[in-house]
């Protein structure tokens, strides 16, 4: 089975449900319980999703055995500078590539956009995300915000894209 990244607006039925699976994740990790439906519709309330669409950023869907299995998310901060956020893989579809392909489509998006670097933050329960960044060329760095649940915050540079010779 192979995946399929593509570009979709945030707001697509199979985007909303895998942003509410993410926040579903990463809440109930936090509090360490299930977090209740209200609490995910509350913490996808005014959550930004809108800035993750162009002109202002992009939103990747990835499958995986036909399905909607993963996500990530770019938000433009500056002319050279984005944020990676909403990077998921269901747990159903982990272990099978999906993580780094996310990872190649917003960098691929970044650069498109002009982008010199990208920045994220995660929390110290996330290890598993953890070690994607770092697997895929991300650098922990000083704190870039002050945001509740950031305790890491990661950078990664982007080389620029090269056009053939003459072109």
């Amino acid at each position: 089975m192979t995946w399929i990244i593509t570009a979709e607006r945030p707001d697509t039925p199979d985007a909303t449900a895998l942003r509410r699976d993410y926040y579903d994740e990463v809440a109930s990790r936090y509090w360490n319980r299930a977090a209740t439906e209200q609490e995910i519709d509350e913490g996808l309330t005014d959550d930004g999703t809108e800035l993750l669409a162009p002109p202002t950023g992009a939103f990747f869907v990835g499958w995986y055995a036909g399905k909607p299995s993963g996500c990530a998310g770019l938000v433009l901060v500056d002319e050279e500078l984005a944020e990676l956020t909403r990077v998921f893989v269901r747990p159903e579809a982990r272990g099978t590539g999906g993580g780094g392909l996310l990872l190649e489509a917003v960098e691929a998006a970044a650069r498109a956009y002009g982008v010199r670097r990208i920045q994220l933050d995660t929390r110290n329960d996330l290890v598993e995300a953890r070690g994607l960044y770092v697997k895929h060329g991300y650098r922990e760095a000083p704190a870039h915000n002050a945001a509740q649940y950031a305790e890491h915050w990661y950078v990664k540079d982007l080389a620029p894209v090269e056009t053939p010779a003459g072109h």
